[in-house]
């Protein structure tokens, strides 16, 4: 987690360095759009392929390959009560209470 002011990017780079470093069995992520090309090649120095799920151009709800999961379970954390709000002053906590509330 990070702050609101740091592109996606940035944090997705870390995000691989860690994932390549606990789980070495990983070789494919998928990402939204507004990721840039510089995270597909750094998920390709670690062996890691970054796949971005297209948008479909049709009308109306339609479930996204793959980002559905993401969806489903940010609604399931919503539902804990202290996790609908910020009220963490740091990163850390509000990871913590994920982990609190995912028990």
């Amino acid at each position: 987690m990070t702050a609101a002011n740091v592109h996606d990017t940035v944090d997705g780079t870390y995000l691989l360095d860690d994932l390549a470093a606990r789980h070495p069995s990983v070789v494919k992520v998928w990402a939204d759009g507004g990721y840039q090309s510089s995270i597909f090649n750094h998920g390709a120095g670690h062996g890691i392929d970054v796949e971005v799920v297209q948008r479909t151009r049709t009308k109306g709800f339609e479930p996204l390959p793959k980002r559905w999961v993401i969806e489903r379970t940010f609604g399931w954390l919503m539902q804990r009560r202290r996790l609908a709000r910020d009220y963490e002053a740091l990163p850390q906590r509000s990871r913590t209470m994920i982990h609190w509330g995912d028990g």
